[in-house]
């Protein structure tokens, strides 16, 4: 088996994602946890595999990758069989699979990030309305572009795994209206019953990052009066 760290965080969806990529390929990851909180993407260690001080980050035996997207491409071509079902070889299928990739990192996970970046790292207490309803017109993109089991077709792509990392984890900040979102709520169930230790390695985290955050805001809150 190979010997690869991965640099990540509990709380992160992007680094839950590589964890869930890992599962479905059988890959054992050496965990090594990094408190954001702390500063730990901060010193001189870390910035050495990544000036960008983001996680997650993997080490493939010398190997540095980082960015959970390029991180799950790499595992599966890597790792995975040829022609992967998780990234087809076919160029059609795999620029829709890129496109679910590039819309959880610039559209779902860039609204979450607008939210809680100034709680984690600015002292904000606020809960600013226009964001909230900045997620959930992410909620709205996502149901109305499901329009088969999955994002793309029928089948579990890398898509799916990126973006249910973001999409629970923004469900646990500010739940959606579930009758609103029909497909959306049936592919979060899909996945939900699909990906192997889904509660273990994603849900818990979602949960807890949203405890955790609420819990600082609450704190930054009282720091302010």
């Amino acid at each position: 088996m190979p010997n690869i760290k991965l640099y990540t965080a509990k709380l992160s969806p992007p680094g839950r994602a590589v964890e869930l990529t890992a599962k479905l390929l059988g890959l054992q990851l050496d965990i090594v946890p990094i408190n954001l909180l702390a500063g730990d993407h901060r010193k001189d260690e870390f910035l050495k595999m990544n000036p960008q001080h983001t996680i997650p980050v993997i080490d493939d035996d010398g190997v540095i990758v980082r960015d959970s997207h390029a991180i799950i491409i790499y595992l599966v071509l890597k790792y995975g069989r040829p022609d992967h079902s998780l990234y087809p070889e076919d160029a059609v299928t795999r620029a829709k699979v890129n496109a679910g990739l590039h819309f959880d990192s610039g559209v779902l996970f860039s609204r979450l990030r607008f939210y809680f970046e100034p709680i984690l790292y600015e002292g904000s207490s606020e809960v600013p309305q226009h964001k909230i309803e900045y997620m959930q017109k992410g909620y709205e993109l996502l149901n109305d572009a499901l329009v088969d089991d999955y994002m793309v077709g029928n089948t579990l792509t890398l898509a799916d795994v990126s973006c249910i990392a973001t999409i629970a984890t923004m469900e646990e900040f500010f739940p959606m209206d579930r009758s609103k979102y029909p497909a959306l709520v049936g592919w979060i169930e899909r996945l939900s019953r699909t990906l192997p230790a889904y509660e273990q390695l994603n849900q818990e985290g979602a949960v807890e990052f949203a405890e955790i955050c609420e819990s600082l805001r609450l704190k930054n809150a009282i720091k302010a009066k």
